[in-house]
């Protein structure tokens, strides 16, 4: 399994740091609460990650992707929470840079970053056809997807930490309540933009 590996890393960090929902929002956190709260709120993608990665091991997740009724359901609440978190972030108009998020708000962005990632489809395409391109399968499936699975989520926090990371960086563009209005905003459009493409998409 070297070989593959050598295949596999790379590409998939790519995958990783595409500028996608989540990632956003771990920017967007980064900038407001820091970075220790940015990268536990992201741990909520994660556990939806080992949901998903469970489900393609075990086969459930390709019946998912074939039952067209339930992954366009699934697609649907996807688009609709992509669009109230871009309405609700429109809206906001708070400077929290440098200020701690208590115990209730933590929770919330950590279900923020769940939800995002479990009413995302496409993230059961790379656990269903990603994945199991570097799998031999005349070798352990379950034990390669273990490892496979395991290096997707290590990767996935090293993106995490670095849109944090950014999100800290940008946060001193943004130190004036009209600038960050804008910023928001801005952040809000983009996650519109995801919704759309996440509604209109084929797959």
């Amino acid at each position: 399994m070297y070989w593959p590996l050598l295949l596999f890393i790379p590409a998939c960090f790519a995958l990783n740091m595409a500028p996608g929902p989540n990632n956003l929002l771990a920017m967007n956190n980064g900038r407001n609460y820091g970075f220790n709260i940015a990268f536990l709120a992201g741990l909520g993608r994660i556990v939806a990650f080992v949901i998903m990665i469970t489900l393609a091991a075990s086969g459930l997740a390709a019946v998912l992707y074939a039952s067209e009724t339930l992954f366009f359901t699934i697609k649907m609440l996807g688009a609709v929470y992509l669009f109230w978190l871009a309405f609700k972030l429109w809206r906001s108009s708070e400077l929290r840079i440098a200020t701690a998020a208590n115990s209730a708000c933590n929770k919330e962005l950590i279900k923020q970053e769940f939800m995002l990632a479990a009413g995302n489809p496409k993230a059961i395409l790379i656990f269903t056809s990603f994945l199991p391109q570097f799998i031999d399968v005349n070798q352990d499936v379950r034990q390669q997807f273990v490892v496979l699975g395991s290096l997707f989520l290590l990767l996935e926090m090293v993106a995490l930490s670095c849109y944090a990371l950014f999100g800290i960086y940008l946060s001193q563009w943004f130190t004036r309540p009209k600038t960050a209005s804008r910023f928001n905003k801005g952040c809000a459009v983009l996650l519109s933009l995801s919704g759309f493409n996440l509604l209109f998409s084929k797959s």
